[in-house]
């Protein structure tokens, strides 16, 4: 989870010093009744996902007693007057039934390249919604679109954003992580939960594999969901939410091995319960989810595994050198805490990625690069671009420092902390910068430039990214949260730009909107990449608008000098 440079479990500091100032206005109380489910057996809706040229993967779950059996059918118009497969489908053995729903899915194969689809099924003579999918083209393609999403909460607001991507044709979905949330009603994220009629299931916080099957299951009853959903293939990659917060290799920060038993254990339930509510191909194991599919001849989409392969685990503040009151101009405070930047921050062996991960990107952004596609693209789970934390003590209005100082605590320390040049959020990749180095040297060799997208921070960014030699080697565009709310949200300081001292602070950083919910829509051809930021008016009603935060274009590289992305709206 994106949180400034924190000592606590969940929360950002900042928020936390907004809570004690006074939070922002609350909407009026109104209270919404829960969404009705669907009647008959397909109360979850139908999904597909992890298209290539020939093969895509279609899900749906059944609510029946006894025998779950239910057939596919597979057709190339909507009218199912044209049936290229019909086949019967089983829950897995084994699988958990949730009140009485078992998943499903099938990897359908022998399809045709960048032909549109429609699926259904039918069990006990009633018929699903009718879902709507595609394969990826292969060859030529003019023009491909993508909306991008990130940290979708069910408890603190509506899906909208999943409501107005669903009607806007796009060719593909991509999930950019924090898909569900693991923690119990009154966690992270709850507060408005009973107002909203959004209350989790289970109400605890999930580790067995029933616990994470009635998540995803709960998420799965979402009728916006399940509109986008139908409406396109996705693909989705996890971050730590869906297994729990800050996951690593060997842990988590919210997984406590004394009362919450075996991580390992725990993992695979949240894996397990993963695969099986979603429309997802199963590598093996089933942590190994990376990989690239191919956009004709326009695009390739990498997309990263940056938890549980590899990662190493995340610093906090008690490696911080001196004393966060010391002098931040004097030479041997200032020497120390480049120190601790350079041997424990910048420590070679802290990782994302693993090397095999690492080598499968390097032949994926060649092979790009030898075909001539203008475009690579990179799904990745936490912030890839510098980010600095501004000087709070300098930066925020004299009330708030003031009322910081008061509070006292970590908020104040953080305050203090952040005068030493200090990176605002080490579970990014400024938490592991020689891997990043390690990353864009390996695009280097590879002769790519690339566009990441990324997720994460609730918050939305644009960002130019360079390497450590100051060259540009590709753009970021931060993907804002559908729901989970920014660590900024809460604080009551009117006037204070929380986005605008990070992009003052950060010469990477050329975009931060520090609030709004939404997504993002990429819009692909052979001469430029537009990437329009869009943002919601309301999380908290069922009627809202959208707008764009910012147009951005980027140009392809074509082999030479990596173009700055432009604002053109």
């Amino acid at each position: 989870m994106f949180k400034p440079f924190t000592l606590t479990r969940r929360g950002a500091l900042l928020a936390a010093a907004g809570a004690g100032a006074g939070l922002a206005a609350c909407s009026e109380e109104v209270r919404f009744d829960p969404l009705p489910l669907p009647d008959g057996p397909f109360k979850h809706g139908v999904a597909s996902g992890d298209p290539d040229q020939t093969s895509l993967v279609v899900w749906t779950a059944v609510t029946a007693e006894g025998d779950a059996r239910t057939t596919l059918d597979i057709a190339t118009d909507e009218t199912f007057n044209t049936i290229v497969e019909t086949r019967e489908l089983a829950p897995r053995e084994g699988v958990i039934a949730v009140n009485g729903a078992r998943p499903m899915k099938a990897l359908i194969e022998g399809l045709e390249p960048g032909r549109e689809y429609f699926y259904r099924f039918r069990h006990g003579g009633e018929v699903s919604p009718v879902g709507k999918t595609r394969t990826l083209p292969d060859g030529p393609v003019d023009r491909f679109r993508i909306a991008a999403f990130s940290c979708s909460n069910y408890p603190f607001g509506f899906f909208n954003a999943y409501r107005d991507a669903a009607n806007e044709g796009f060719d593909l979905m991509v999930h950019l992580g924090d898909y569900i949330y693991e923690y119990g009603h009154g966690g992270y994220g709850t507060e408005d939960a009973e107002r909203l009629s959004r209350v989790p299931d289970p109400m605890h916080e999930t580790l067995s594999e029933e616990d994470y099957a009635r998540r995803h299951a709960l998420y799965c009853s979402d009728p916006d969901l399940q509109a986008a959903k139908a409406a396109a293939p996705w693909i989705l990659i996890w971050d730590d939410h869906e297994t729990a917060n800050d996951s690593w290799r060997y842990g988590a920060e919210n997984h406590d091995p004394e009362t919450e038993g075996d991580w390992f254990t725990r993992r695979d339930n949240a894996l397990r319960a993963y695969h099986d509510w979603l429309p997802v191909r199963e590598a093996e194991p089933l942590k190994k989810r990376y990989g690239a599919v191919e956009i004709g001849d326009l695009a390739t989409l990498v997309f990263l595994e940056t938890r549980l392969t590899a990662r190493s685990e995340e610093l906090t503040l008690d490696s911080f050198p001196i004393d966060p009151t010391s002098d931040p101009e004097d030479p041997e405070n200032r020497a120390a805490v480049q120190r601790w930047r350079d041997e424990v921050i910048g420590d070679p062996e802290r990782r994302l990625l693993s090397d095999t991960q690492r080598a499968f990107v390097g032949e994926a952004l060649s092979a790009s690069v030898q075909a001539g596609k203008p475009w690579r693209i990179i799904a990745n789970q936490v912030l890839m671009g510098r980010l600095e934390a501004p000087n709070y003590m300098t930066q925020t209005p004299l009330w708030l420092r003031a009322y910081m100082r008061l509070r006292g605590g970590f908020v104040w320390e953080f305050a203090q902390r952040t005068a030493h040049d200090v990176p605002m959020n080490l579970d990014s990749w400024d938490g592991f910068p020689a891997d990043r180095e390690r990353f864009y040297q390996t695009a280097r060799e590879a002769g790519a430039d690339f566009v990441v997208i990324t997720g994460d921070t609730h918050n939305t960014w644009v960002n130019d990214l360079y390497d450590g030699q100051g060259n540009r080697v590709g753009t970021e565009f931060g993907v804002t949260s559908v729901t989970s709310p920014s660590p900024f949200e809460a604080v009551n300081a009117p006037g204070v730009d929380f986005g605008k001292m990070a992009e003052d602070r950060n010469p990477e950083i050329l975009r931060n909107n520090a609030w709004d919910k939404g997504y993002t829509r990429l819009t692909l051809t052979r001469d430029e990449l537009i990437a329009e930021q869009m943002i919601l008016s309301t999380i908290k009603e069922r009627e809202f608008s959208v707008r764009p935060d910012g147009v951005w274009r980027v140009r392809p590289a074509n082999g030479g000098p990596v173009p700055q992305v432009e604002k053109i709206g």
